[in-house]
């Protein structure tokens, strides 16, 4: 079964917020959706092992950052690729606290600040259903998961609930003459594949996740 169709499904990107105690922690997350008009509820998934979860579950306040075309594309590699166990996420970006949520600086579609009311058990994910508290707009087009697998060239985390396997995407189609010219590079760390005539230089970092260049392996055609 080809279950990459389901990267057909509509889908956003969005950085979720929360404090875990007085620490602002975060992650990326790609499926969040309006359940009532009437005194909005959202439902957001998030998996089990995001430690944002379970600051979530605790303090139940949380914001949700609505991912623009134009954002920096170094807040996708910094918030969905490592976990706030480990590293302090907002330390390259800054953030403000709106409502009682962390949200993280810079250009973003739009914001949201919400109140989680319940849990609901799903495996691998908890699909959170809260309620909406305020709104912050924002500008520029919100980017689609499409967009972010087609023009970004990035890939799911492992949390994500659309995360795929390579071994069980389908083979790529045969590169034409022109690009076989030249050759393919892949962060290990996150995904992200770029073309290069010959080796990349040696200063390159990867632009979503900003992993430098020892961190990228070639993909052998």
């Amino acid at each position: 079964m080809d279950i990459t169709v389901l990267f057909k499904l509509t889908y956003g990107l969005y950085v979720v917020g929360a404090f875990d105690g007085e620490r602002p922690v975060g992650c990326i997350i790609n499926t969040c959706f309006q359940v009532t008009s009437q005194n909005p509820i959202l439902a957001v998934s998030l998996n089990k092992n995001n430690y944002t979860l379970e600051a979530i579950q605790k303090s139940k306040r949380f914001s949700l950052s609505i991912i623009a075309e134009d954002s920096d594309p170094a807040v996708i590699g910094g918030f969905g690729y490592r976990s706030s166990r480990d590293c302090d996420k907002y330390e390259d970006f800054g953030y403000t606290t709106v409502e009682g949520a962390p949200i993280v600086n810079g250009k973003f579609a739009g914001r949201l600040i919400l109140d989680a009311i319940n849990f609901v058990d799903n495996e691998t994910h908890y699909v959170v259903f809260a309620r909406l508290v305020e709104t912050v707009q924002g500008e520029g087009t919100p980017m689609t998961y499409d967009y972010f697998h087609r023009v970004i060239k990035g890939k799911a985390p492992k949390n994500a609930p659309t995360y795929v396997a390579e071994d069980a995407k389908p083979a790529e189609e045969t590169p034409s003459a022109e690009d076989v010219k030249k050759h393919r590079y892949q962060c290990i760390v996150c995904g992200h594949i770029v073309e290069a005539e010959g080796n990349l230089p040696d200063d390159y970092t990867c632009p979503l996740c900003k992993a430098p260049k020892d961190r990228f392996e070639r993909v052998m055609e």
